[in-house]
């Protein structure tokens, strides 16, 4: 990786953060893979857009219906 494409990550994670208002550093539980057969959905404020047979970094379980993820643009 070269510096700038570190520099650019440690942005997007700043950006992150401040977003999520997520505290600590950004450590990945697991990856998932969007449902090949599922509904592309455009994203929107808080909201990821869905893309079919994306892979997705966990970041935080937040509750029964919801999950912090990021894709891999690091959005």
């Amino acid at each position: 990786m070269t510096i700038k494409e570190c520099k650019k990550e440690e942005k997007a994670d700043r950006e992150f953060q401040k977003k999520f208002k997520f505290e600590g550093s950004i450590n990945v539980l697991t990856q998932m893979m969007v449902d090949p057969a599922a509904t592309e959905k455009r994203g929107g404020g808080k909201n990821l857009p869905l893309r079919r047979g994306e892979i997705l970094d966990v970041i935080q379980f937040t509750n029964e219906e919801q999950i912090l993820c990021r894709n891999s643009r690091r959005k």
